[in-house]
């Protein structure tokens, strides 16, 4: 079974191992083993809520999350975005940005680095939209019941979750206020930069979610009503036709994981810079990197981890909103990408002592299962 699911990033592993020798010999090589181990780190969580999502499709569509969806991941956030990042930020082309990257890594890299107030903002948006949405979604099953009763209580007012995610916008605008960059020489309020890249951030996140939950409703009032035909027909002897609409809710849901794959990788793509300027290099560690998350999330829901380990999902999203808010911390305070890293891998971790927890309680009480929706303490 690991086999099977890492078998293509061991292999991708070894090539680009060997394509880092060949091309800037063994320190390139040690510079790539890094990157991989910081998009591993900084992506787990990002694993555990692409399962949830990727669990609800067919296997056809998981294999197109795994081959379509990783040249996206690898070529588009890895290799294409951070030079789209210079071309928009510094108004040149994207062959004088290729250039750039190659040729001049100083300059590439402070570049990006001008262009992060945008990038932080515009993933911190959609980051902690995803993280609002959970909290105040009333769960049978709890993890910090303490914080989470009370929290789905609130979430029972209407759009609320925009209203705080606004509110942190605007405090994280109002932060830059007083100060401005210099760019091709005119200043540009970074409050407002920080303001349009969060709206936008928010926006996308509205559309892709909006559409992603409109029709995985419509798949499962089509799927009720198929079941229903089918019992129809087999009362009859008749046939019934395939649902067509499937096929639309997997885009969507196809869609929503791919935008929130690339929001995860923004902090990984800039945290990338304090290892190497070499875009290639970039590219190599951190599209390996990307394999892995791709190879972990297909693994958690063939093995059905997140149905025996209920608490992981919980313990993902808070990791999700830890992100964010060190996104949007970072547009003024640099965060080390270890703190970033370690965060998400300490709330994972402790979400799945927890889950053990759970089990062996539920165990002891009678042969309860995971699939119990009766809460158990989690002992925190």
């Amino acid at each position: 079974m690991v086999l099977k699911t890492f078998g293509w990033s061991f292999a991708i592993t070894a090539l680009g191992l060997v394509a880092a020798v060949l091309y800037g010999g063994w320190e390139a090589f040690g510079i790539v083993a890094i990157l991989c181990v910081l998009e591993i780190s900084l992506s787990f969580d990002n694993a555990v809520v692409n399962a949830g999502i990727l669990k609800k499709m067919n296997a056809f569509w998981q294999k197109i999350f795994l081959t379509i969806g990783v040249l996206i991941a690898v070529f588009g956030m890895r290799l294409v975005f951070p030079v789209v990042i210079v071309a928009i930020s510094a108004k040149i082309g994207p062959i004088e940005a290729v250039d750039l990257a190659l040729n001049d890594a100083e300059r590439y890299e402070q570049l990006v680095t001008d262009a992060h107030p945008s990038i932080a903002a515009f993933g911190g948006m959609f980051l902690l939209m995803i993280f609002l949405d959970f909290i105040f979604e009333d769960r049978d099953i709890k993890w910090l019941g303490w914080l989470e009763r009370p929290l789905a209580k609130l979430g029972k007012v209407d759009m609320l979750s925009v209203c705080i995610a606004l509110v942190v916008l605007a405090i994280s605008a109002m932060t830059f206020a007083t100060q401005a960059h210099q760019h091709g020489g005119t200043h540009i309020d970074a409050a407002s930069t920080v303001l349009l890249s969060g709206v936008f951030g928010l926006i996308t996140y509205l559309v892709v979610g909006g559409l992603s939950g409109y029709f995985e409703n419509k798949l499962e009032e089509e799927e009720e009503r198929e079941h229903e035909a089918e019992e129809e027909a087999k009362r009859s002897g008749k046939q019934v036709g395939v649902v067509q609409l499937a096929g639309k809710a997997a885009f969507f849901m196809f869609l929503y994981l791919e935008v929130l794959d690339a929001s995860f990788s923004f902090d990984g793509v800039i945290g990338a810079f304090a290892i190497t300027n070499d875009i290639v290099l970039m590219a190599l560690g951190l599209g390996v990197g990307a394999m892995y998350v791709r190879s972990l999330t297909v693994y958690l829901v063939r093995q059905g981890t997140l149905d025996d380990y209920v608490y992981l999902e919980h313990g993902a999203h808070y990791a999700i909103g830890a992100l964010a808010l060190i996104l949007m911390v970072s547009i003024r305070y640099q965060i080390p990408e270890v703190v970033t890293g370690l965060i998400g891998v300490a709330l994972i971790a402790w979400s799945f002592w927890s889950s053990v927890r759970r089990n062996k309680a539920l165990a002891a009480a009678g042969g309860g299962s995971s699939d119990d929706k009766t809460e158990v303490p989690s002992g925190v």
